[in-house]
């Protein structure tokens, strides 16, 4: 797990197109990376939409977003045309980047217990240095809390 004024790691990953992807092709660009734990589910639409609503800004500030869930290439490709996301999405099956970023944690839902994808973003400045991170995030306000740390870079 990267620390804050780290480097963060050299990690690749499978798109939602299929592609690969690695946090060393943003290095000149400031990178938000976003985990979030599953395709088409309501908080996570909705932090989708936030981040997707506030793109063209982030974009203006220098800076790039991913977004990354253990759902595969297949469920990304879906979940990025049904709510015209314009980031890739990184399908991390074998929790790679959730490992990496130390996201994983125990979870309760109705009773049960599980491992899951803890809500969790990172602000990655143009060198690959973690400036910022937010762990277990709420939704509503969270892409313009990102966004308004990003223009200060």
């Amino acid at each position: 797990m990267p620390d804050i004024g780290k480097k963060v790691p050299s990690l690749k990953g499978v798109l939602h197109d299929g592609s690969t992807l690695a946090l060393a092709d943003f290095r000149g660009q400031a990178v938000v990376v976003y985990f979030y734990p599953k395709d088409n589910t309501p908080g996570c639409t909705n932090e989708a939409h936030g981040f997707r609503d506030l793109y063209k800004q982030f974009r203006k500030a220098g800076c790039e977003i991913v977004g990354v869930s253990r759902d595969s290439s297949a469920s990304h490709a879906k979940f990025r045309d049904k709510h015209a996301l314009p980031f890739p999405l990184v399908a991390d099956t074998d929790e790679t980047w959730c490992n990496a970023f130390g996201v994983l944690g125990e979870k309760t839902l109705y009773g049960r217990k599980f491992v899951g994808v803890i809500r969790s973003t990172f602000l990655v400045d143009a060198e690959g240095t973690l400036v910022e991170e937010w762990r277990n995030v709420r939704v509503p306000g969270h892409a313009a809390a990102v966004l308004e740390r990003a223009t200060r870079l």
